[in-house]
Order: C-alpha cells, then sequence, then structure tokens
C-alpha cells in the first residue's frame, strides 16, 4: 500500500494551531505598498483564518481528514 502524501504547497501555505484553527498568510503585502494605508499593511501582516467553506478542502489537502 502507498504512502498519503501531504500536498506540498498547502504544508507551506497552512499551519495548524493548538486549538485546531488553520491559518493562513494575508496576500496584498508584497510590492505596490506605497498606495496602500499604514493601517491596512499593519492588518495585513496578521494571520488570517481559513474560512469554513473551504475548511474541508484545505484539511484534505494537509491530510487532517
Amino acid at each position: 500500500m502507498p504512502k498519503v502524501k501531504t500536498n506540498s504547497s498547502a504544508k507551506k501555505r497552512f499551519k495548524v494551531t493548538a486549538t485546531g484553527k488553520i491559518t493562513h498568510q494575508k496576500p496584498f503585502k508584497r510590492h505596490i505598498l506605497t498606495k496602500k494605508s499604514k493601517k491596512r499593511k499593519r492588518k495585513l501582516g496578521l494571520d488570517g483564518e481559513v474560512h469554513k467553506a473551504n475548511m474541508n478542502f484545505v484539511k484534505r489537502l494537509l491530510r487532517l481528514k
């Protein structure tokens, strides 16, 4: 029986917290930052949580389900 592999791109992009939530980094903070406000850039630095509509898909990629 072959091993079931975790999706390599998913394991780099998502992190599972101790409470079981899955977090990700928010997009739009790599370049073209001059037109974005300080407040917006500060908020983009925080981790986002995976929406429950996508939770089953992400869990399947990470082999948690």
